[in-house]
């Protein structure tokens, strides 16, 4: 029920945004959810417990403290990630790998 109130409200906020958009450029304004977009549709159950479950946790690492992290879940825990572990961190991807070769297939440009 609060998270269908909270949806609601950013829904509104968003459709207020789309006219005030139109009222101000004379143009037809629509409004997308990037996060649906991306995962390639709406948020199922799946997604709306992890959410919630990690932002429960990102209070309670707040008021013990833990500041500057990211945080993920890692098997069955919830687990902050300094952002620090995180920059440092060198994950290479071969330049023979299935998602290079997809990238540039679309046209991505690498840097190289």
């Amino acid at each position: 029920e609060q998270l269908a109130e909270i949806e609601a409200e950013i829904a509104l906020s968003t459709q207020s945004l789309t006219r005030q958009l139109e009222a101000l450029t004379n143009l037809e304004s629509r409004v997308t959810i990037l996060g649906h977009v991306q995962r390639g549709g709406i948020p199922s159950p799946a997604d709306r417990l992890l959410a919630t479950r990690l932002g429960v946790a990102a209070t309670h690492f707040i008021d013990e403290g833990v500041h500057c992290a990211l945080i993920a879940q890692r098997g069955n825990e919830v687990v902050p990630v300094p952002f620090k572990e995180i920059v440092s961190a060198r994950n290479h991807v071969p330049l023979d790998h299935a998602w290079i070769q997809t990238a540039r297939s679309l046209g991505t440009a690498l840097g190289d």
